[in-house]
């Protein structure tokens, strides 16, 4: 298993939780029928089980996919035991476990491919998963498995801002080319966000709702909440990485991540991801 995709998966989710946007997610509910039959794309460490069940999807039948088996096996190990803790009537099944008449199951493999088999869902939820997929073969995906009038709900889709405070003289030549990076990986698309939303409208359904939902990650008193220093941790990674593996030279490149990792360890490290959630409607019949 690699423990370092897990923590940051679990690191993200008080995060994430703080983003969602909750316009979008109450017009989710007010369409969702009972006993959905839901899907999930890049369903990581299975967050989105606890919290569909807080938002009152307390019955139907979920099916998360994701790639990468380490997240996979754990998402089948510490989602029932979380919940179960939260005092809720879990029960193993055949192929994963239900909480009270919800029906969980996690899987591994290509969500794009794992999902042909899937006609007349309900809700189909892809959450930080959008920006990081072809936009086409996503939508394909989607509106082939929904059903008339099904749901597809897209938060957390990134939309191409990066904000490191305090400033520094390099943060201008750094944002430019980590976004620069981000869309020379194929299938990569570092405005995800307002080109899907472009997408959906020139469908046949509804795009029912749309609002940033914006990571903001800040200390408070010198500290950060939960593990999100962790998460910062790999976010500065990541863009170590992604320009380390770049074409160009970035000036200033390495002061800056050495000022950015001593602003971190002395609680003093602001981010900021810009994002949207999205919520589509297919046609009815």
């Amino acid at each position: 298993m690699d423990h370092a995709a897990v923590r940051y998966l679990e690191a993200k989710r008080t995060v994430d939780d703080r983003a969602l946007a909750p316009r979008v997610r109450d017009r989710l509910l007010d369409a969702l029928p009972a006993a959905p039959r839901i899907l999930e794309a890049g369903a990581g460490t299975g967050a989105t089980v606890p919290r569909l069940h807080d938002w009152g999807v307390v019955s139907g039948a979920y099916r998360g996919v994701d790639r990468d088996g380490g997240v996979v096996s754990f998402a089948r190990e510490v989602r029932p035991v979380e919940l179960r803790r939260a005092g809720h009537d879990v029960a193993a099944t055949d192929d994963g476990f239900s909480v009270g008449e919800l029906s969980v199951a996690f899987e591994t493999g290509d969500a794009l491919v794992a999902f042909d088999d899937e006609r007349d869902v309900d809700l189909f939820v892809a959450c930080g998963f959008a920006d990081l997929v072809p936009l086409d073969a996503l939508l394909e995906t989607i509106e082939s498995a929904l059903g008339p009038g099904g749901l597809a709900y897209l938060p957390i889709t990134f939309d191409g801002g990066t904000v490191f405070q305090p400033d520094h003289p390099a943060d201008d030549a750094v944002e430019r080319a980590y976004h620069r990076a981000i869309d020379g990986v194929p299938g990569r698309d570092v405005r995800a966000g307002r080109h899907l939303a472009d997408l959906f409208r020139r469908r046949d359904g509804d795009l029912l709702s749309m609002a940033a939902s914006d990571w903001v990650v800040r200390p408070r008193g010198g500290t950060y909440p939960a593990d999100e220093a962790y998460f910062l941790s790999r976010i500065l990674g990541f863009v170590e990485s992604a320009l380390a593996d770049g074409d160009e030279a970035v000036t200033g490149l390495d002061d800056w991540l050495c000022a950015r990792r001593d602003q971190l360890a002395d609680g003093a490290l602001t981010y900021v991801a810009h994002q949207y959630d999205l919520l589509y409607r297919t046609p009815p019949r």
